[in-house]
């Protein structure tokens, strides 16, 4: 018979990560190898104890499930079980790659079909020491392709998910810890950065023109200066929006104005 699979529980309540626990006694070829109160202590316990599964939760003190898993470093990350009450994440972690979502509550049977995805996983998996020198080989022989940009983003629409196509956008604002994606008269909420959106758009069809405002450039009807550096944008709606002073510079490049 194969090892168990060892695993790690990730969750800021004590109640949870006992039903957890619970749960996981019930499986003989699962080992618990340790439980974290949050973020920070899952990173340093996955480094040390090297699980092959993690039950991690979404929202937690200091670093939230998602920053746990980008501060892993690169081929080295668990498969990983999300295990939270917000179902508004869902797409995010699927995008992480996340094996499953298991929204609390949940019962006995769902909790053992993502046991099942764990098990599936594993067996599929090439040998630890073929992933190793396969990503050798491709580091030495092959270049890193480039990220592509998003064709499409989710906002959060109720308890629902809504593809906005990034054709279709016109401008986006930062609305407190979301971004508002504005198609026409409509306006969404999207639960990301502006900075991480900058990262996802293409910078040939987008401008980051105010740390609070990215604009689509064929979207800009005319431009008209401010004294300070500013400018002001009118899109083909008649709506108006002003850049950042501190975006001058890439202002003037994206649109080709005089300096």
């Amino acid at each position: 018979m194969s090892a168990p699979l060892r695993v790690l529980i990730v969750d800021d309540e004590p109640l949870a990560r006992q039903r957890l626990k619970d749960l996981l006694a019930e499986a003989p070829d699962m080992a618990l190898v340790g439980e974290c109160r949050n973020g920070n202590e899952a990173i340093a316990a996955i480094g040390s104890e090297r699980p092959d599964l993690v039950l991690l939760d979404v929202q937690m003190p200091g670093q939230d499930g998602f920053g746990v898993l980008r501060a892993l470093p690169p081929g080295h990350a668990p498969a990983v079980i999300f295990v939270t009450a917000h179902r508004e994440f869902a797409v995010q972690a699927f995008e992480a790659n996340a094996l499953d979502y298991l929204l609390k509550p949940f019962d006995r049977e769902r909790f053992r079909t993502s046991l099942a995805r764990a098990r599936d996983r594993r067996r599929a998996a090439p040998s630890s020491l073929d992933s190793e020198l396969l990503a050798r080989l491709e580091s030495l022989t092959l270049p890193k392709p480039a990220a592509p940009y998003v064709t499409r983003l989710v906002a959060k629409v109720g308890w629902r998910m809504r593809f906005l196509q990034v054709e279709d956008i016109d401008y986006l604002t930062a609305e407190g810890n979301y971004v508002a994606v504005h198609v026409g008269k409509q306006s969404h909420l999207t639960r990301e950065t502006m900075a991480a959106l900058e990262e996802k758009l293409d910078p040939k069809q987008f401008l980051r023109a105010h740390r609070s405002l990215i604009v689509r450039l064929d979207r800009i009807e005319e431009v008209e200066p401010l004294p300070p550096g500013e400018y002001v944008f009118i899109l083909r709606d008649g709506t108006r929006l002003t850049s950042g002073r501190s975006y001058r510079a890439q202002v003037q490049r994206a649109l080709e104005l005089p300096t």
